[in-house]
């Protein structure tokens, strides 16, 4: 049986955070691997997203080089919108044997009362609940949440969106490789 560790968004684009934390999750709990699952469309979120072949090739970018970090496509093959509910269902189905751990922001453990199905969705996984210093998130009765320290690491892809936009450095906010693929691609730009 091996304890997998899901991180799920839109990776537009993947930064060094999702890395941090990804790593943070898998030391602390011990997890066996943690694979990253790029959204079709996600459910909180209004705003177009960049192309998901983009995505898939700079999530693929930012991981390479650690073996226990995988991509798994099962949210962009399913298209439509992507409710961690029927991802759980469906990698329980493929896995029996495995447990799997999904990795969260405490702005986003408050939220899991709101979540779809999740009352269902807390049967199949356990939650792995970032803390950041000051903010508290609290556990919801419905659900299993491991609470694990955060480094203070305040990045976000909005943020790195908002940066290439206005021509400003990104350095040591992407991987190298990253950054690289944006500027071939000029994503982000006007």
């Amino acid at each position: 049986m091996r304890k997998i560790g899901l991180i799920g968004g839109t990776f537009d684009p993947p930064h060094l955070g999702h890395l941090v934390i990804a790593e943070e999750a898998r030391e602390a709990c011990h997890l066996d691997e943690v694979w990253f699952l790029p959204s079709y469309i996600p459910p909180h979120k209004d705003r177009l997203v960049t192309d998901s072949d983009h995505r898939i090739a700079m999530v693929d970018r930012a991981i390479k080089g650690n073996p226990l970090f995988k991509l798994s496509l099962i949210e962009i093959k399913r298209k439509g919108r992507s409710y961690t509910y029927d991802t759980l269902y469906e990698l329980k189905r493929r896995y029996p044997e495995d447990e799997f751990y999904f990795i969260l922001g405490a702005d986003m453990v408050n939220d899991l009362p709101n979540w779809y199905k999740i009352d269902e969705l807390a049967k199949l996984t356990s939650f792995i609940g970032f803390k950041r210093p000051g903010y508290t998130f609290k556990q919801p009765e419905e659900v299993t949440i491991i609470p694990v320290d955060m480094p203070q690491i305040d990045i976000s892809s909005s943020m790195i969106r908002k940066r290439i936009n206005q021509h400003r450095s990104v350095r040591y906010f992407l991987c190298e490789s990253v950054k690289e693929y944006i500027e071939e691609k000029g994503l982000y730009e006007d």
